[in-house]
């Protein structure tokens, strides 16, 4: 269960990663040693399950970002087994969802251009057995972010 002291160290934490224990302490007010015990626990908890640094990735030439949806005949486990390991290899391919409704997978994939997507759509169609591909690509970023919603943690 969450405290309103861990949901203010998650929040933290969400906004900068690389801040430090002290800074964090002297925020909430707590000392340094039972905030850091906090994310120790948070962290053993499974609420922080990793700590990294975002890229930006037209500074690194993947300013294309596709949407691939895709509809498939079987739904076997041997099946979900050679998709996973597919995708797995795919770098391009940076998020991937199980669906309901029309489509059966949604696949995010960043790209510096159409002809490097096209090499990725490729790649999926000779390595799956695939009954339908659309790929829709962003003119616009809206909204992005990392963080989480905390007001539902319990």
């Amino acid at each position: 269960m969450l405290d309103k002291i861990d949901k203010q160290l998650l929040a933290m934490l969400q906004e900068d990663g690389a801040v430090s224990v002290a800074d964090m302490a002297a925020q909430i007010p707590l000392s340094v040693t039972p905030c850091w015990r906090r994310i120790q626990r948070l962290e053993k908890e499974g609420y922080i399950r990793r700590r990294v640094a975002l890229l930006e990735a037209a500074r690194l030439n993947l300013g294309v970002t596709v949407f691939i949806e895709i509809r498939i005949s079987q739904h076997s486990a041997a099946w979900l087994e050679h998709f996973s390991t597919t995708i797995q290899q795919i770098r391009e391919i940076v998020e991937v969802y199980r669906l309901s409704g029309h489509a059966d997978y949604l696949l995010k994939a960043l790209v510096p251009d159409i002809s490097t997507y096209d090499a990725v759509y490729k790649k999926l169609i000779s390595s799956l057995e695939l009954v339908d591909v659309r790929s829709s690509f962003a003119m616009e970023t809206m909204k992005w972010t990392t963080a989480l919603p905390l007001n539902y943690a319990m």
